[in-house]
């Protein structure tokens, strides 16, 4: 891994959403094998990130044990993910001077990549893209990226201004640059969307357990 992944790069675990298809509630707090889902996204990636920090709205004591910073969205309403990575990106540039770059993730995906951060940083390094996401199995996978602290201005224009919600629909504006990963033995980017979601990750946790 590059000096530039582990010292520069903070992780944003995303967990701002409602969670209806499991009848509300937060998602990375469901158990899987003795162990919540937000547990496992963090040993996952803290070893590959400067920091980690959560955005999740409501109140962030339910978060504490984990001892991450709990950063809200600051546009009301719940209006998706594209809130949750301008909030961590504002949090960076106000708590991070002169970080250029943050890695962001689905906090109910138990499985990510070990090496998410260093693919990530070598694929906007060798197409010098202005951001990178993740694929797996022929679908991108949106949330899942590197975004460069300084298109903040235009995500919150666009969030506000113009009422974009879809992630694709803002990035389909720059150069992307998108790295796969193989679904096997299992996808990374599995995440737990309903009841039936988190048996099928009860199975699948055993390759890590």
């Amino acid at each position: 891994m590059t000096a530039m992944t582990r010292t520069s790069i903070p992780g944003l675990l995303l967990a701002g959403g409602l969670a209806q298809r499991m009848g509300g509630g937060d998602k990375p707090m469901r158990m899987i094998n003795g162990r919540t889902i937000l547990e496992r996204v963090i040993a996952r990636l803290a070893p590959q990130c400067s920091r980690l920090i959560l955005n999740a709205n409501g109140d962030p004591a339910r978060f504490a044990s984990y001892g991450l910073t709990v950063v809200p969205d600051g546009v009301a309403g719940f209006p998706g993910p594209l809130a949750g990575i301008l909030a961590g990106l504002d949090w960076v540039a106000a708590h991070m001077p002169g970080t250029q770059w943050m890695l962001s993730a689905a906090a109910d995906c138990p499985f990510l990549p070990r090496d998410l951060a260093t693919q990530l940083v070598d694929a906007r390094e060798t197409e010098q893209a202005e951001l990178v996401l993740a694929a797996s199995g022929g679908q991108t996978h949106p949330v899942i990226g590197l975004w460069p602290v300084g298109l903040r201005e235009d995500l919150r224009h666009a969030l506000v201004s113009e009422d974009v919600r879809k992630v694709t629909r803002f990035t389909e504006r720059y150069g992307v640059a998108t790295v796969t990963w193989p679904v096997l033995p299992r996808d990374p980017f599995f995440n737990a969307n309903t009841a039936e979601d988190l048996a099928e990750a009860e199975r699948l946790a055993v390759l890590d357990d």
